[in-house]
């Protein structure tokens, strides 16, 4: 999935002129991302931040020269100076912060002006099929629940960024082994939410959303799972011009996979 989504961000930085010298890859994860984009950029400083110590020891092994190295640590608090960054690329990350929009005026202060933000992250119909299995069983919060493209773009143009364009793609991945389809949902992350379950499913409760799950299956017996992508990039305003017009733009596409 993050290796799908990172070529489809890199289709569209391809469109984009833009000759950074320093790029930040925030929640770069093993680093695969971060050696795309010193490929793209050869003599750009790059560097990869993430949360997970242990994450980063291996993207470090696996680093080439370009690379300029590695930071642990939020990238909603980011150890780097204000106006110090010309990319900053943030690769399905952003949805596991529970305030988008302080991220974003934290990118907004180390970006230099005019520097650009390339983002993607789930959007709120991501698990769909899911959540209304859950709903059969009680009223907890199960899954995570993902921002909604609109309130992403307000967000932006709160913090300060200007020409925001957001696209909201769907990938739909089937399977026919039920406990797969959960495994896979688990190995995305937990659920911090407020209003979820304290306690654990009990074995009744665990097979009524087996047999849920069930009964999604489509004709050829497949259970999908699908997933709301939201691919996003603005500008940091130049605060030596004249503020312009706020437009936001937004488009919609389709990409089911087998």
């Amino acid at each position: 999935m993050r290796r799908e989504v990172a070529s489809r961000m890199d289709e569209r930085l391809s469109l984009v002129r833009i000759d950074p010298s320093y790029i930040l890859d925030a929640g770069c994860g093993y680093s695969a991302d971060t050696l795309l984009l010193a490929k793209r950029f050869d003599g750009a400083h790059m560097i990869g931040l993430d949360m997970s110590w242990p994450v980063l020891v291996k993207a470090q092994q696996e680093k080439s020269g370009s690379v300029t190295g590695f930071v642990c640590g939020n990238f909603a608090v980011l150890p780097l100076e204000a106006n110090s960054i010309d990319l900053i690329w943030s690769n399905l990350a952003l949805h596991w912060h529970p305030a988008p929009i302080e991220v974003f005026r934290e990118w907004n202060r180390v970006l230099k002006p005019n520097g650009l933000l390339m983002f993607s992250c789930f959007g709120s119909g991501t698990f769909e099929e899911l959540k209304k299995s859950f709903s059969n069983i009680d009223s907890y919060s199960h899954v995570h629940s993902f921002a909604d493209m609109i309130p992403l773009g307000d967000g932006l143009v709160e913090a300060g960024f200007t020409e925001p364009v957001l696209e909201r793609e769907w990938i739909d991945v089937t399977y026919k082994d039920v406990e797969k389809l959960l495994s896979d949902v688990r190995a995305f992350g937990g659920n911090a939410m407020s209003g979820r379950r304290m306690g654990l499913f009990g074995k009744n409760e665990y097979e009524k959303l087996l047999k849920s799950l069930e009964k999604s299956r489509d004709g050829n017996g497949n259970l999908s799972l699908g997933f709301e992508i939201i691919v996003a990039h603005a500008f940091k305003k130049d605060s030596s011009l004249p503020a312009g017009e706020k437009v936001m733009q937004f488009y919609g596409r389709n990409y089911p996979e087998n």
